[in-house]
């Protein structure tokens, strides 16, 4: 379950998400951010996924295309599904610029999130959103460069388990360096006005 960053997720792991958005993000509001800054912008590595139709999908930058980065998974009952319909907030509302941001969903969740389910889900909210899945080797190394914790709860309803995780969005922008990230709750309209700046 994804609550916010859910205190129902053991101490260890939040302890280790913690630390790694200290050492991601300054409080560089300077830069002019609405999220938090990360001062300075971070490199991020390249990872290349294979989408639901067997294309690959790399993460590596792209000219003019900054890129929003969300971590979760499909069966999540309220944090991912709030975060996506945001997403959709900022598509529209960026009219004809949106074409030029890549907004990309990677499921913390791949025994159960296939390549197609991942990208069906995403696109369920917009027809040009990105929805990953891969192996576990490189969801780990993925969700570690972003310093993003995830743990499985232990099963407890019916319909499978749920996921305790990370719920921050990140923003890259079109040099490959992550910029700033977005705390839930922070609101899409502030996730907007950084996007704008980067276009």
């Amino acid at each position: 379950m994804t609550r916010r960053m859910t205190s129902r997720m053991p101490r260890s792991v939040l302890v280790i998400a913690a630390a790694a958005t200290v050492i991601l993000a300054g409080c560089g509001l300077d830069r002019g951010f609405h999220g938090v800054a990360v001062d300075p912008p971070r490199l991020m590595p390249t990872f290349e996924f294979r989408r639901g139709d067997g294309s690959a999908y790399r993460t590596n930058a792209e000219a003019k295309r900054p890129m929003l980065v969300f971590f979760g998974y499909t069966h999540c009952p309220d944090v991912c599904p709030t975060t996506m319909a945001d997403w959709q907030r900022v598509k529209q509302a960026l009219g004809d610029e949106a074409a030029r941001v890549r907004f990309v969903f990677v499921s913390i969740d791949p025994e159960r999130d296939t390549p197609q389910v991942a990208d069906r889900y995403a696109q369920q909210f917009d027809a040009t959103f990105v929805g990953l899945s891969g192996d576990s080797a490189t969801t780990a190394r993925i969700q570690e460069a972003f310093g993003v914790a995830s743990v499985r709860e232990p099963d407890t309803r019916a319909s499978g388990y749920l996921v305790s995780h990370s719920s921050q969005v990140f923003l890259v922008d079109d040099t490959g360096r992550l910029v700033a990230l977005y705390a839930f709750g922070r609101g899409w309209d502030a996730l907007l006005a950084d996007v704008k700046q980067l276009l």
